[in-house]
C-alpha cells in the first residue's frame, strides 16, 4: 500500500510542480501586487514606498469605462467567432467523415496548415490583405465597383474573427474529425438501415455522439478568445478604430507597461481569470446536466 502512494505521488509530482510554477505563483504574485501600490511621497522626490491599498485597484478598474467597453467589445467577438468556429469546424469534420470529399488526407493537411502559421504571421499577413493600397483583394474588389473597408467601424471585429478562423478552423476540424472516427461504425449503418439519409445521420447520430469534444473544443476557445491581443495590437497599426485599451488583454498591457500602474494591470488580470474561470466552469456545469438529462430521457 505504502509502495502504491508512493508511485502516485511520485507520479504526480511534475504535474504538482509545474502547475504551481505556471498559474498558482503568477496568480498568487497577481493578487498580491492587485493590493498594493508604489507611492511616491511629497512633491515627487524621496524614494518610492509601497503602500496597501485593498481594494481600491479593482473598484477602478470596474468603475473604468474602457475597461467595460473592453468586456462588451470581447463578449461580442466571442459570440460571433465560437458559434461560427465550433459549426464550421464541425461540418467540415462531418464532410470529411462521410466520405464526400476526396483525397481526405491531403484536405485535413490544407486545413490543419495555416494553424501551423504563428499567430503574429498570420496577424500581419492579414492586416496586408485589409491595407488600402497593399491588398490585392482590395484592388480587385474595386475593380467590380465593390468598396469594403475592412478596418471601418463595423468590419474591424469581423475582420478579426477572420484571421482567428483562418488560423483555428482546420486545428478544430482535426480534433472533431478524430472523435469521429472513434463513431462506431455498426451505429452509423443501423441508422442508414433505418432508412436516414446521410444529413440526418450526420445531425442526429454522430454529432451527439461526439458532444463532449464539442464541449472541450467550445470551452477552450472560449477561454482562448477571451485573452484576445495579438489581432487587435497588430491591426490597430492601420486604424483608429481600435484603441489601446480595445480588449482586457490591451487594457492590462496599457496599465501595466505604458501607465506604470501595476496593481490596475494585477486587478484587471485577476478579474479577466475570474471571469474566464466562470465561465469554463458554467459551461462544464451545463454540459453535464444536458448530458444527465438526455440520458434520463
Amino acid at each position: 500500500m505504502k509502495a502504491h502512494r508512493l508511485a502516485c505521488v511520485l507520479l504526480m509530482a511534475p504535474f504538482f510542480v509545474l502547475f504551481t510554477v505556471v498559474f498558482l505563483i503568477p496568480v498568487g504574485t497577481a493578487v498580491w501586487l492587485s493590493f498594493f501600490s508604489d507611492d511616491q511621497p511629497g512633491l515627487g522626490f524621496g524614494p518610492e514606498s509601497t503602500v496597501f491599498i485593498g481594494l481600491r485597484a479593482y473598484a477602478a478598474v470596474l468603475t473604468d469605462p474602457t475597461f467595460l467597453n473592453s468586456l462588451l467589445t470581447v463578449a461580442l467577438y466571442c459570440l460571433i467567432y465560437i458559434p461560427v468556429l465550433v459549426v464550421g469546424a464541425l461540418g467540415l469534420a462531418l464532410l470529411l467523415d462521410s466520405g464526400a470529399a476526396r483525397l481526405r488526407a491531403s484536405a485535413q493537411l490544407a486545413l490543419y496548415l495555416p494553424h501551423a502559421v504563428p499567430g503574429i504571421i498570420a496577424a500581419i499577413i492579414w492586416l496586408y490583405l485589409y491595407t488600402p493600397g497593399l491588398s490585392p483583394v482590395i484592388d480587385l474588389l474595386g475593380q467590380a465597383d465593390i468598396t469594403i473597408d475592412f478596418l471601418g467601424v463595423h468590419t474591424v471585429l469581423p475582420s478579426m474573427v477572420n484571421i482567428a478562423l483562418w488560423s483555428n478552423l482546420g486545428y478544430n476540424m482535426v480534433i472533431f474529425y478524430a472523435a469521429l472516427q472513434a463513431v462506431p461504425r455498426e451505429v452509423v449503418e443501423a441508422a442508414v438501415v433505418d432508412g436516414a439519409g446521410p444529413i440526418r445521420t450526420a445531425l442526429r447520430v454522430k454529432t451527439p455522439l461526439v458532444r463532449s469534444s464539442i464541449v472541450m473544443v467550445s470551452m477552450f476557445t472560449l477561454i482562448w478568445a477571451l485573452q484576445l491581443f495579438t489581432e487587435p495590437v497588430l491591426l490597430s497599426q492601420s486604424t483608429p478604430m481600435i484603441n489601446s485599451r480595445f480588449s482586457p488583454s490591451m487594457y492590462i498591457y496599457d496599465a501595466a507597461f505604458t501607465r506604470n500602474n501595476y496593481s490596475l494591470a494585477a486587478a484587471a488580470s485577476v478579474i479577466l481569470l475570474l471571469a474566464t474561470v466562470a465561465l469554463s466552469y458554467g459551461i462544464t456545469r451545463w454540459s453535464n446536466r444536458t448530458a444527465k438529462t438526455g440520458e434520463a430521457a
